[in-house]
């Protein structure tokens, strides 16, 4: 063991967060790039680009829970994170650098057309990141003590990968996409590759016999446990047989009906008694209104990470490619830094005042008005990039506070499972985004409708996280955030 592992110094906490700012800088690449290589170098459609982005979301529900539970259980090449992150790393980097290729490597395989080979890249792409995210957070509390110790781990780890996560937008910003794609490969290669090597994990997990959760799972617990996502659940079944089917309705009773759906069950959860899980002593329906409300929230998120190129092609007609993807990644970029900044130095003191709950509405709040006014303003560049500082208020809380507030309404004994349920509320909407709002995104003529739905989402997640009960703890720190 290294001397600096031992003292569990600043530079070895540094070093431990790495792999994740890795995992990290390839998600930001993915956001800033795929949607513009897609239109611009392969001409696929808005809802052939959905479909592609629709891999995401199914690679989180699939790679993070059974990757977290397996690798708990592993003890390969001296580790048990280091094997995924290692070849989820790689995976990563080759697949990033097939990014630029797709058309390339679709002639070399003899297909006719691109569309397989994208989503085959973008779901290989997904894997890979969601392979490596759950090891790469869970090494560092492997390897640090409860206490302080760990919480400066994770505060490392938010502050670099939150910074290199800005770089990401800043590259593509004053270079291009490409130069940001190929830097990124390089740098998820090293930092998933080496520093693993100079960690040493221990053998015996000390308090794994004391978090194991000695209940099964039951599916239909599970099912109970996500009722305010049932509607979302559904339309993502229903959307993505359809696709892959290649099924073409001209209707949106479907989409019609999960909607009138979801919000009687969202409206039904809020609204409902608070009762106490004996089992566990956490609140379920605490932790179902948390569900509902962090829902909406990242509907609207993900129509803007996914179909804002399309917004900006819209209404400023007269730039190249190459300048409007320019464009998304500096909008990006000042989204991201402003995120980067705000949970340490602005939220977390506003939640001693405040509390959490009550914070995380007011920057939900700001995050609406943001969209309100690209509607109304956004076609000015200056005005474009303000507004999306003030979006980055709102994208500042998501992805922090809503952690801290979930973790006080479950049992601590069964955490990972709860936050693999929780994880649903951000992948579920992330389909739906990706599926059924790429289809009205492409058939409408004006595509503000894309800022619309992104304003009427965030306004639901504003009121319904009203109905969330602040929850009384010493501690007021945040936790750190997770994305995918």
């Amino acid at each position: 063991m290294l001397e600096m592992q031992r003292r569990c110094t600043s530079p070895f906490l540094a070093l431990l967060s790495l792999p994740a700012t890795a995992m990290g800088f390839a998600l930001s690449v993915q956001i800033s790039a795929l949607s513009w290589i897609l239109t611009t170098q392969y001409g696929l459609d808005i809802h052939d680009v959905g479909l592609v982005w629709a891999a995401g979301p199914l690679a989180g529900i699939i790679g993070q829970v059974i990757i977290g539970i397996v690798s708990d259980n592993t003890w390969l090449w001296g580790g048990r994170r280091r094997p995924y992150i290692l070849i989820g790393g790689v995976l990563a980097a080759l697949m990033l650098l097939a990014l630029p290729n797709i058309d390339v490597i679709a002639d070399g395989l003899g297909v006719d057309g691109i569309l397989g080979i994208a989503i085959l890249i973008a779901l290989a792409l997904d894997l890979s990141i969601n392979v490596s995210f759950n090891p790469t957070r869970s090494i560092i509390a492997d390897v640090t003590s409860t206490g302080p110790n760990r919480t400066r781990g994770y505060t490392w780890m938010q502050t670099i990968s939150g910074s290199f996560g800005v770089l990401a937008y800043a590259i593509g910003a004053i270079w291009d996409n490409y130069t940001l794609i190929y830097f990124g490969a390089i740098l998820v290669l090293l930092f998933s590759v080496l520093p693993p090597l100079f960690v040493e994990e221990p053998r015996e997990l000390k308090e794994s016999s004391e978090a194991q959760d000695p209940q099964p799972v039951n599916l239909g617990a599970v099912l109970i446990n996500i009722r305010p996502l049932w509607g979302f659940l559904v339309y993502g079944a229903y959307a993505l047989t359809m696709r892959l089917l290649h099924v073409e309705v001209e209707h949106y009773w479907v989409e019609g009906v999960c909607a009138v759906a979801t919000l009687i069950l969202v409206v039904q959860t809020l609204f409902s008694r608070k009762t106490t899980d004996n089992r566990s002593g956490g609140s379920l329906e605490g932790f179902r209104r948390v569900l509902a409300a962090h829902a909406f929230s990242w509907l609207g998120v993900q129509t803007m990470f996914v179909y804002m190129f399309a917004y900006v092609q819209q209404t400023l007609p007269d730039l190249s490619d190459v300048d409007m993807g320019r464009v998304v990644s500096i909008s990006f970029l000042i989204l991201n830094a402003v995120a980067a900044v705000l949970p340490a130095f602005v939220l977390e003191p506003l939640t001693r005042r405040l509390g959490r709950v009550k914070t995380h509405v007011l920057c939900l709040a700001v995050m609406t008005l943001g969209y309100g006014a690209i509607l109304l303003a956004g076609s000015s560049l200056a005005m474009l990039y303000a507004c999306m500082a003030l979006l980055g208020v709102g994208w500042a809380a998501i992805v922090s506070l809503p952690f801290a507030i979930m973790s006080n309404k479950v049992d601590p004994a069964r955490m990972g499972l709860f936050m693999g349920l929780f994880n649903l509320a951000v992948v579920l909407p992330q389909l739906t985004a990706s599926l059924g709002v790429g289809v009205a995104v492409s058939r409408a003529e004006d595509k503000g409708l894309i800022f619309v739905i992104c304003c009427a989402s965030l306004l639901l997640s504003t009121i319904a996280w009203m109905r969330v009960e602040e929850d009384e703890e010493a501690e007021s720190s945040l936790m750190p955030s997770s994305v995918h």
